[in-house]
């Protein structure tokens, strides 16, 4: 699947995301470093530019309480088809059943 959105736009978008958390839970940067575990310098590096570890990145979701979603968010989707082959052999696959008549 081809993605309407780049990789740099999407670590801005994510980044700007955290920070808008931050500042709704009231916290400040070296509030939230202090939180999570993250030096304040590698926050900073990350709201600015959106470049972090991935393992730091997971220490300010926990900390901001959006860890799960993350997790959740990487779930395979249950897409039923691939192709318009999959479509018809469903199709095929599948056999019209009736009820019994009495």
């Amino acid at each position: 699947m081809k993605s309407l959105i780049t990789t740099s736009k999407a670590l801005r978008k994510v980044a700007e995301n955290i920070r808008t958390l931050r500042l709704e839970k009231e916290l400040t940067q070296a509030g939230l470093a202090e939180r999570s575990g993250v030096s304040l310098a590698s926050l900073r590096k990350f709201e600015q530019k959106g470049q972090i570890s991935l393992g730091s990145f997971f220490k300010l979701a926990m900390a901001l309480g959006c860890l799960e979603n993350l997790v959740e968010a990487t779930k395979p989707l249950d897409e039923g088809f691939s192709s318009i082959d999959d479509v018809l052999q469903s199709k095929q696959d599948k056999k019209r059943q009736r009820g019994w008549r009495k």
